[in-house]
């Protein structure tokens, strides 16, 4: 099948979150299922610096917007990445900027145009090149009008007759909503701007627009597509959600297995398989040295790699900080986040300095180097819509104590003495994740029992290759569906 991605960024191009990875792997998965991959790109700033050599395709595309006709130039990668063509729309008024969507004031004034635009010219690339896709795959807010000129403006071109779209949602709380002006840019019918269409609470929702008008509606887990179904997590969207339940799945991200490996990550001093794990003992011994964390006997090293925010967890893990520092473990701490997490965690370290370090800016080696060396990952998430970390965790035989949501639920499974893979709470209280914790701690003094759920975690499959199998089997579904139906 011939399947396009348009998505805001993509490593190794552009990165602001998880989004990226996906943009970056998942394709590059399919094209050695033998598909036909393209993705296309907004040419940022970001992209020009990277490095990567890129060809103009001499493509020029006439893009309407509000009452103007703005002229883009079509850009591709000198080498396809893995099977992928890599394609990228300029227009510097509005990507030739030092951050992607925002700058030190806030989110960029004209978002609504920029990506109302880049959806545009995404459409007019399908007609430019004479390009019929299978499928098109969309990500996030940004790419929510496609969806909705599939079957509205573009609708009868032949190009896209037999097309079938996919939104996927990586986190349902970054929605795209603009002023009722906005709409005016879209080049869309006015009675689109309604309860039933692309209007939320007197604004233009971009996602919502995707969720209406898209084929079929995913998330990145299994979990997480039925806790966005609910008031709690859905954000305003869940009855839009609720209402395509039966057009709605989520499929488990996956991990780039060539990136995060324990037998050759570039980032280790030493390297270990499953059957080394005294070598993994050797990491988190120079690492607390190198932290200047002393070591206690038969005490855990718990890693922690997070955004410090409440979403991540970090208020119920304050409420229990004091409480784990007073068992028998050790904690390092690396990430950015709101000042308030940054000056307790700092204070907590002049009360805790023999036990506790803390890195309060991101550093990717040191990054690897705590996956691989830690004992147990900490994940106390409020919704996590998919997970990484206890991804990567797992595969360098660190155990995640996790709370029990989207993602984290779905790959985290309680060990039971023979079966499981970490630790799990259910209640958002730090008094369920010292609970949880607990039985860790209680259970790293077995050693044996400890090397089984090591060896468990380690075994797991979350490869891409994993996730594009199910996604191959998503698409094949769409398109047999459009080929029964009528006039498609």
């Amino acid at each position: 099948m011939k399947i396009l991605f348009p998505v805001s960024e993509a490593v190794p191009f552009a990165k602001t979150g998880g989004l990226a990875d996906v943009a970056g792997t998942l394709p590059q998965a399919l094209a050695r299922l033998g598909h036909e991959v393209y993705t296309v790109l907004p040419l940022y700033r970001h992209v020009r610096n990277t490095g990567v050599g890129l060809n103009s395709t001499r493509l020029k595309l006439s893009v309407p917007l509000g009452n103007q006709v703005l002229s883009a130039e079509v850009w591709e990668a000198q080498t396809p990445s893995n099977g992928v063509h890599q394609y990228f729309i300029q227009y510097d008024p509005f990507f030739d900027r030092a951050e992607l969507y925002h700058n030190a004031e806030g989110d960029y004034r004209d978002n609504d145009q920029r990506f109302t635009f880049f959806c545009r010219a995404v459409m007019e690339l399908g007609i430019t090149l004479g390009q019929s896709w299978d499928i098109i795959h969309c990500h996030d807010w940004h790419t929510g009008l496609i969806p909705v000129y599939l079957k509205t403006l573009y609708a009868h071109e032949t190009v896209y007759r037999h097309c079938r779209s996919v939104i996927t949602i990586h986190n349902l709380a970054y929605q795209g909503l603009f002023p009722r002006e906005s709409m005016s840019y879209t080049g869309l019918p006015d009675s689109l701007f309604s309860a039933e269409g692309v209007e939320f609470w007197g604004r233009l929702n971009f996602l919502k627009s995707g969720l209406i008008f898209a084929d079929w509606i995913n998330t990145v887990s299994p979990t997480y597509a039925r806790e966005i179904q609910t008031a709690e997590l859905g954000h305003g969207l869940d009855g839009v959600l609720r209402q395509r339940k039966h057009e709605l799945s989520g499929i488990l991200n996956g991990l780039d297995y060539t990136i995060w490996n324990p037998q050759n990550d570039p980032f280790l001093p030493i390297h270990f398989q499953p059957h080394e794990l005294e070598r993994k003992q050797e990491l988190k011994a120079e690492l607390m040295e190198e932290q200047r964390i002393f070591a206690i006997k038969d005490a855990p090293l718990v890693g922690m790699i997070s955004r410090l925010d409440e979403q991540k967890g970090l208020d119920i893990l304050a409420e229990a900080a004091e409480t784990l520092l007073n068992l028998n473990m050790h904690l390092i701490i690396l990430g950015t986040g709101t000042r308030k997490f940054h000056e307790y965690f700092l204070h907590l370290k002049s009360k805790f300095a023999r036990k506790l370090a803390v890195n309060l800016a991101f550093n990717n080696e040191l990054a690897h180097r705590i996956y691989a060396a830690s004992d147990m990952f900490l994940m106390p998430s409020r919704f996590e819509p998919c997970g990484l970390g206890q991804l990567i965790a797992m595969r360098y035989g660190t155990i995640p104590i996790v709370r029990h949501t989207g993602g984290l639920a779905d790959t985290v499974i309680e060990f039971d003495g023979k079966q499981g893979n970490g630790f799990c709470f259910q209640e958002y209280s730090g008094h369920a994740l010292v609970n949880a914790a607990r039985r860790a701690f209680d259970l790293y003094q077995d050693k044996d029992a400890w090397q089984k759920v090591v060896h468990n975690a380690m075994q797991a499959d979350f490869s891409w290759e994993r996730a594009a199998g199910e996604y191959h089997v998503l698409y094949h579904r769409l398109r047999e569906a459009a080929a029964a139906t009528p006039g498609a």
